[in-house]
Formats: structure tokens, C-alpha cells, sequence
């Protein structure tokens, strides 16, 4: 692989910010951070080790760019995972995070805003008739699991193979996401008394499902999906998908949880859950909702809501939930959101940048399928579009990393996994799609 300082620097878009740096190159940082940080990364991901190579370090990003500690310019086609829907550095978002910065960082005592940016999430998501604001997305899953035990009584959680729905040990259980790219389907230290609470079926399979409530439902305390899954690349819902699970869960009396962490407001300026008239019992957000801060929520009926403590037996607390900046970030976003309406225009470029991937990729005659959904994408080095986990691992992840490195030459920056899905911002425009399209087609004809 062609290392990153290798790549031409374009100061064309982003002013250098390193003057706080020491002169050090990505592959100084990543061996001074093996040194004290487990594999050097603080997510597995990063460390690029399903794509070869060594792993990037930004020192800022403006729009759809970021800028590397070498000065080199990159499209950013992975946007922080899906957090940043407006791109990098807004200057709204910003603004409102430094203006909430010079009132105070944390206070562990309630805010105002917690209250306004609580009543926007659920005006904009009905489902959600009261919410809870924690840190993360693992946050939001975890309560959500919890509240489901407590209300129904019940200990059985059903999930689907290769849906990823953050690092708690129930859900570590044949999960996607950076477990998909280790090529494990569980992790250590994950108890086998709790492997056994939980059941696995495979995406969009609903006959399974109803196999297994009829079976076990009494037993079923939740349902817990990914609406569009986004851990295992893009695979959207097959049709009856969602509303068959509703159907399943109410059948047998467990709750049906969608995990929106990434889907939440991607598509819609709601969940997918509304869009698609599926209404879950409770919903999990994160990611966009906090505007590129750490910030996420679980919301949903007001009878399962108030069994949360302080008026309920389910306990959940944390000290920076609500944290002042990431909520001032939050509403910031929120309202962008509202004024902007950016969703047609990221559909229209999402939708001419696979039907350019996948065009490309017909002429070089190569097995390939770019799915796509609004601004998701996922470039699969597969010949069908893949409707579950067992057709994602016929991908060739070999080539996927050819074309992650190769891609990244031309000054493209993709998630280094062929298990993660993609994202076009509303910082992206016809030139960025254009570009990408063009790198792409000369990548992909030299691999055919």
C-alpha cells in the first residue's frame, strides 16, 4: 500500500491547524500510540487491519474534507460514521458548542436545554412519547434492553445475525460491525450464561422469527432490530420485513426496539421507523443527533418510559447525560434539520453515486454491487445484493481493500471495512460525487 504521506497535499480547502503538533507523520503517531493504547486505536476499526496498512491521523476537517497530519487533503466519504450529516465543522454546530463551552462544560445539575432539545425529539419522532438523554449509542441500547427486562418481566432478547447494536455483553452475540471485520462472531469475557439469554436469527428472515415466538415468545422480553442494517454494509428491510416483526411482538407480548443510531434522521428528519409506518415500542438514537458530540437517547411509550428510575424500578444514570455541550450541539442540528431539509439533494447524489459504481463496474467486469438508500452506500465486491449476513460473506474482502487503498491514492477517504456503510453529507456536492465516480471508474478497470 501506498503510504498516506505518499499523496499529494491539497491546501486548496483546509487551513492547517498542526501548528499544536509536533512534526510527527501518521506512522510516528500509530507506533508511539501501540505503546500505550491497546492496537494503538481507541475503536478497533481505525487500526485499518481489514484493509492493509497503516491507519490515518486527521488533525481537522472543513465541509466534506479532512486534512491529514501530512497535509494531505481527503473526500470524506465516512463522515465520522454517520454522525455528521452537515458535514464536518458546521459553523452553526460550532457555534453553538463554543457559545454552550463559555457557560459551563458539565454541571451535573439539569439545563435548560436538556428540556427543549427533549421536546424537539419527540415532536419530530411521535413513537417517542417520552425520552431519555445518555452518551452513547451502547448507552441507549443497554437502557433500552433494561427497560424492556423490567417491564415485561421477562429475560429472552431475540437479535439478528450481524446487526451491530453497540458493545454490551448481550449484544456482543453474533454481531457486525468491527467484530464482522475481526472475522469473530462473539467476543472474550462475554459470559456463556449470557449468550444464552439471547437469541440469534438471520436478517430479514421472518419466517424464523415467527418460528422462534412461536416457540420461545413466552420467554421474549424484545425484539431488537436495525431498521436498515448498517453493520454487516448497507441491507435494507426486504418488504413485511418490519412490519412483520411488529406483528410478531405483539403477538407474544415483547417489545419491538429499533435501533436508529445510525438510521435515526440519516433518511428522514425523523426515524425510519415513522417513514416506513412501522411504530416500535421503544427507539434507540444516537450519532446524528448529537451533531458529531458524544450524545444519544432511548425514547418510546410513556408507560415503558416511566418505568425508568426516578419514578421506576429500572435504574439509569450518568453524569454527562445531558452534557451541555453535545445537547447545544444537538440542537443546533435539530434545527438545520428543520430549516435546511436536505434529504432530497443527499438521495439524488446518493443515487448517482452508485449508479456510477455500479456502472463503473459492469465496464470493468468485475463482481461487484453498490447498494444504496438516501446518502448510504455500501460497495459490495459480491455479485448479488445481499439480503443478509450469509450472502455479506461471500464479499471478496480482498478486493474491497484494493479498492479502500487504491481509492485513498486518488484522495478518497472510505470506511476501511467492507462491512460498514458509507455516507454522502449535505457537504458533498455534484463535483465531490463527479470526482469519486471518476477515481472509481479508473480504480475499478485496473482491477478487472
Amino acid at each position: 500500500m501506498a503510504k498516506t504521506n505518499h499523496l499529494t497535499p491539497n491546501t486548496n480547502h483546509l487551513t492547517p491547524t498542526t501548528s499544536h503538533l509536533p512534526p510527527s507523520s501518521s506512522a510516528q503517531l500509530f507506533d508511539r500510540a501501540c505503546r500505550v493504547i491497546p492496537g494503538g486505536v481507541n475503536s478497533p476499526v481505525r487500526a485499518f487491519n481489514s484493509v492493509g496498512g497503516e491507519p490515518l491521523y486527521v488533525v481537522s476537517g472543513k465541509g466534506a474534507r479532512v486534512r491529514t497530519v501530512e497535509g494531505v487533503e481527503l473526500t470524506d466519504f465516512c463522515g465520522s460514521w454517520g454522525p455528521l450529516l452537515f458535514g464536518h465543522a458546521r459553523k452553526e454546530i460550532v457555534k453553538a458548542i463554543q457559545l454552550a463551552a463559555s457557560e459551563g462544560t458539565s454541571f451535573g445539575i439539569n439545563t435548560p436545554r436538556e428540556v427543549e432539545f427533549a421536546e424537539g425529539l419527540c415532536e419530530l419522532v411521535p413513537s417517542m412519547e417520552m425520552v431519555r438523554l445518555v452518551s452513547s449509542g451502547t448507552e441507549a441500547v443497554m437502557t433500552a434492553l433494561r427497560l424492556a427486562r423490567g417491564f415485561t418481566g421477562r429475560r429472552k432478547i431475540l437479535k439478528f445475525d450481524g446487526c451491530y447494536h453497540g458493545h454490551t455483553d448481550s449484544m456482543l452475540v453474533a454481531a457486525g460491525s468491527g467484530l464482522l471485520t475481526g472475522g469473530i462472531s462473539s467476543s472474550a469475557g462475554v459470559l456463556p450464561s449470557v449468550a444464552a439469554e439471547v437469541f440469534v436469527s438471520p436478517y430479514n428472515d421472518l419466517e424464523a422469527v415467527n418460528r422462534l415466538v412461536r416457540g420461545q415468545g413466552s420467554d421474549l422480553a424484545a425484539i431488537i432490530v436495525e431498521p436498515v442494517a448498517g453493520n454487516m454494509g448497507l441491507i435494507p428491510p426486504a418488504a413485511g420485513f418490519l412490519a412483520g416483526l411488529r406483528e410478531a411482538a405483539s403477538r407474544c407480548g415483547a417489545l419491538l426496539i429499533m435501533d436508529e443510531v445510525i438510521t435515526g434522521f440519516r433518511l428522514g428528519p425523523t426515524t425510519y421507523g415513522m417513514q416506513c409506518g412501522v411504530t416500535p415500542d421503544l427507539t434507540t438514537l444516537g450519532k446524528i443527533i448529537g451533531g458529531g458530540m458524544p450524545l444519544a437517547a432511548v425514547g418510546g411509550r410513556a408507560e415503558i418510559m416511566r418505568k425508568l428510575a426516578p419514578l421506576g424500578p429500572v435504574y439509569q444514570a450518568g453524569t454527562l447525560s445531558g452534557n451541555p455541550l453535545a445537547v447545544a450541539a444537538g440542537l443546533a442540528m435539530l434545527e438545520l434539520v428543520r430549516a435546511e431539509k436536505p434529504y432530497p439533494r443527499l438521495e439524488a447524489l446518493g443515487r448517482r453515486l452508485t449508479e456510477g459504481l455500479n456502472a463503473a463496474a459492469h465496464e470493468a467486469g468485475l463482481t461487484f454491487h453498490c447498494a444504496g438508500l438516501g446518502g448510504l452506500f455500501t460497495a459490495f465486491f459480491v455479485g448479488e445484493a445481499p439480503t443478509d449476513l450469509a450472502t455479506v460473506k461471500r464479499c471478496n474482502t480482498q478486493a474491497y481493500a484494493d479498492f479502500f487503498r487504491k481509492m485513498l491514492e486518488r484522495g478518497f477517504y472510505l470506511p476501511p471495512s467492507q462491512f460498514e456503510v458509507a455516507f454522502v453529507s449535505a457537504a458533498h456536492n455534484d463535483d465531490d460525487v463527479d470526482r469519486f465516480i471518476a477515481a472509481a471508474r479508473e480504480t475499478l478497470a485496473g482491477m478487472g
